[in-house]
């Protein structure tokens, strides 16, 4: 017996059993006429029944399984950004010697002596005629101008050793203000960079320089996303593309009853297209 057959003789059992649990319950209420339940006539009902099944043509028909033959695979791809993460980030700096010209300056006494007096001619001069009045009144005659003479020589030379020894003019003192450039050297450090170590999806690790100090993650581009696969088949004389979610186990798809059986990525199941 087929399973659509065992389900009508069980709903049919079903109605059967129902009917008697109804009629106990009613005849428990009031007293029923004998026309309400004829329980002599239950067997023929249910060999009726089942005489009514045997006459259904309860077969199923077997499915038609046939076979594409995959033509071409297409990955089906998107843009999708790819992030590293950031292990740490250490700053890099740059130290910086500036050297900057200045002005000093200082006030200077400056000591300065008058210009000399033109006195040396005057001390000969004296020194003469002092030399030659005492030498005069030395002797007589010609001895007395002798005298005279020697003694104008002679105070001649004194007076001008006395104008040699004479310090000159006056000595006066002065404030000047002296100024010079002088130059002045001073260092600034400032961070240039970061060296930044991270990990990419795939595990590995790389060091890369950074204007500016990263967060967590770094972006390292785009990849392609494969969302699924365009599969083109060939079943009898016609051609048609459908999308699966991964690619064909061989180069053939199963049709049945002309509905092609793609499996679900991921999935157990099948559903057809």
């Amino acid at each position: 017996m087929n399973r659509n057959v065992a389900t009508i003789l069980i709903a049919l059992g079903a109605l059967v059993l129902g009917g008697a649990a109804v009629a106990a319950y009613m005849s428990r209420q009031a007293p029923a006429p004998a026309a309400m339940l004829d329980t002599a006539s239950l067997p023929e009902a249910v060999s009726q029944a089942q005489d009514d099944v045997a006459a259904v043509d309860n077969s199923i028909p077997e499915p038609v399984v046939e076979y594409a033959r995959v033509l071409s695979v297409a990955p089906v791809t998107s843009k999708e950004k790819v992030y590293a993460t950031v292990i740490g980030s250490e700053a890099v700096r740059e130290t910086t010697t500036t050297t900057t010209p200045h002005e000093v300056c200082e006030d200077v006494v400056i000591e300065e002596r008058a210009p000399e007096k033109d006195g040396n001619v005057g001390g000969t001069v004296a020194g003469a005629v002092i030399g030659g009045v005492l030498g005069h009144q030395v002797g007589g005659g010609n001895g007395k101008k002798a005298a005279t003479a020697a003694g104008a020589v002679v105070g001649g030379i004194v007076g001008n050793k006395i104008d040699k020894n004479h310090q000159g003019g006056e000595v006066t003192s002065r404030t000047e203000r002296q100024c010079h450039t002088e130059q002045a050297s001073s260092e600034s450090t400032r961070v240039t960079g970061y060296n930044v170590t991270y990990r990419n999806p795939d595990g590995t690790t790389g060091t890369m320089r950074m204007d500016k100090k990263p967060g967590n993650s770094i972006p390292m581009g785009s990849t392609d996303k494969v969302l699924g696969y365009d599969v083109t088949y060939r079943l009898g004389d016609e051609e048609k593309t459908i999308r699966m979610d991964s690619k064909p186990a061989g180069d053939s798809l199963p049709v049945i009853d002309g509905k092609v059986m793609v499996a679900a990525a991921g999935e157990g199941d099948q559903r057809g297209g």
